[in-house]
């Protein structure tokens, strides 16, 4: 019995190129995620560390003008 769906290597190209655009978008995607995540992150490592240094800056000053 022959199958009514058969489809031609040209149909299969077809099916490919969207699948491979589709996975394009999707990666982009990830990708913007991960990288609001990482910089989210960083300003968060970036002014703790700022506040320590001037935790330390401060402590600095305390002991040299008394």
């Amino acid at each position: 019995m022959v199958s009514l769906f058969a489809q031609t290597a040209k149909d299969d190209m077809k099916d490919a190129k969207g699948d491979v655009k589709e996975a394009g978008k999707s990666t982009g995607r990830a990708a913007k995620h991960t990288a609001k995540a990482v910089k989210k992150t960083s300003k968060k490592v970036v002014n703790k560390s700022a506040e320590k240094t001037e935790e330390g800056a401060d402590a600095v000053r305390r002991k040299t003008n008394p």
